[in-house]
């Protein structure tokens, strides 16, 4: 056995997606790349009369806003939206470097979740390259609170997210998801769950400029009395899940995979930047390691070919 965790990973083709956003409604296009070892996760954007920023390697010192969704800042005043679901699915299925590419403000809602480019990732595969992955081992406790609500980063021995959430709602209620991350895990257990909102909050946050482009096609909506989608859930504790999914992508922000714990309480993409932007506020909290530094415990099969099916790794790490 050698251990896979050792090497950065890149996409072994390109993958295109069309769809809507979520908030501003309109039609968009994303295309997701390999990029080079090193080069982390690269943002670029195509905007009006042929401006075009980017690629630029994005952090969450890049995020401009937290309202519903996670924006990243590129320059030039070209930003792009809602980047948790897409960075969900790179992150939560080990790749490491990849170039994103958005023709607008947004990028593609699809059905809500991160299965869509999960599933896609999947299709093309991964290609192992031979750097040497990198982390940031949390070597001691960060903490950001809002009232009662808090998010946590720890040195944990291993990749392990909690998170829990507690609305005054009876379809949602308080649930919580610990979850000790492979990319097997996050493929079946968080990646399919989708977004959710409350039917009645509809109005006044399409008048704020959000969710215009939502719709039971791509969200969960909550009634007074029950979920009003058709098919129901797709997880019992689908919103816990959801919410775990947007974190695996906010953190996906901090360059390199967290070697801790990440914990939330009634958290959401604010605090998920605040607890990121203070880790990186001292360098005392972490360090940057190697991953030979480090009791990585998934591996995979010997004799790996020089491309891997991405199926092959989940099986294998998983």
């Amino acid at each position: 056995m050698r251990k896979l965790a050792f090497k950065q990973c890149t996409l072994a083709g390109s993958l295109s997606f069309e769809g809507i956003g979520v908030h501003n409604g309109q039609p968009v296009k994303m295309t997701l790349g390999p990029a080079a070892p090193n080069s982390g996760y690269l943002v670029e954007r195509h905007g009006e009369n042929g401006r075009q920023v980017g690629p630029v390697r994005v952090h969450c010192s890049n995020i401009a806003s937290t309202a519903l969704c996670t924006v990243v800042d590129l320059g030039n005043s070209l930003s792009v939206a809602t980047t948790e679901h897409v960075m969900s699915a790179l992150a939560g299925l080990g790749v490491d470097n990849a170039e994103i590419s958005v023709n607008g403000p947004e990028c593609p809602i699809i059905d809500g979740s991160a299965r869509p480019f999960a599933d896609a990732i999947l299709e093309v595969g991964l290609q192992i390259q031979p750097e040497e992955r990198r982390f940031i081992k949390i070597t001691r406790p960060v903490t950001v609170r809002n009232n009662d609500a808090f998010a946590v980063l720890e040195p944990y021995n291993g990749r392990a997210f909690d998170v829990e959430i507690d609305f005054d709602n009876d379809v949602i209620g308080r649930q919580r998801m610990i979850m000790d991350w492979t990319p097997a895990k996050f493929y079946s257990e968080v990646a399919g769950a989708r977004t959710f909102g409350f039917a009645q909050d509809a109005k006044v946050l399409r008048q704020a400029g959000f969710a215009l482009g939502s719709s039971l096609e791509n969200s969960i909506a909550i009634g007074p009395d029950g979920v009003l989608n058709p098919e129901g859930l797709r997880y019992e504790d689908e919103f816990v899940r959801h919410k775990l999914l947007d974190a695996i992508g906010d953190l996906a922000l901090a360059r390199f995979p967290i070697y801790g714990r990440f914990r939330s309480y009634k958290g959401g993409h604010g605090l998920n930047a605040l607890v990121m932007n203070s880790l990186f506020s001292n360098p005392q909290n972490y360090e940057i390691v190697l991953a030979s530094e480090l009791p990585l415990e998934f591996e995979a099969l010997d004799d790996l070919p020089e491309g891997l099916h991405a199926q092959s790794y989940l099986r294998s790490v998983g």
